[in-house]
C-alpha cells in the first residue's frame, strides 16, 4: 500500500493506494495513523478512492485505527469509498461509526 499525506487547512489528507490486507498494508495503516498522530495532526481524512482490496484485516486496522485517533483526542474520517468497501461498511454495519463523505471539500469543512 502506498500513502500519500497533504495538509488541507489543518487536516492532514492521506491518500491510500493499493492494499489494505493481512501483511500488505494493514500495518502500515496503523504506522500511517501513529505517525500523523506523533507529529500533531489530529484531524486525519483517509481518501480510500485508491484501495483496490480490503479484508476483515484491513477492516479491523481501520475501526483500530479511529479508536486510537478518537482516544487521542482528535477525528479521523473517510473519503471516496470504493463501492466495495462501502458495501462491506453497511453489511459490518460499521458504517454508523465512520463520518464518510464523497467531497473533499466538505469533508475539510467538517471537522
Amino acid at each position: 500500500m502506498k500513502a500519500t499525506p497533504r495538509t488541507i487547512d489543518g487536516v492532514e489528507v492521506i491518500k491510500l493506494d493499493g492494499k489494505i490486507t493481512i501483511g500488505s498494508g494493514d500495518q502500515q495503516l496503523r504506522e500511517i495513523i501513529t505517525n500523523a498522530l506523533n507529529a500533531g495532526k489530529s484531524k486525519i481524512l483517509l481518501d480510500m478512492s485508491g484501495v483496490t482490496t480490503i479484508d476483515s484485516s484491513g477492516i479491523g486496522e481501520l475501526v483500530g485505527s479511529y479508536t486510537t485517533v478518537t482516544n487521542r483526542g482528535g477525528k479521523l474520517k473517510l473519503l471516496h469509498l470504493p463501492a466495495k468497501l462501502n458495501e462491506l461498511l453497511h453489511v459490518t454495519q460499521l458504517i454508523t461509526v465512520f463520518e464518510v463523505y464523497e467531497n473533499e471539500q466538505e469533508a475539510v469543512k467538517s471537522f
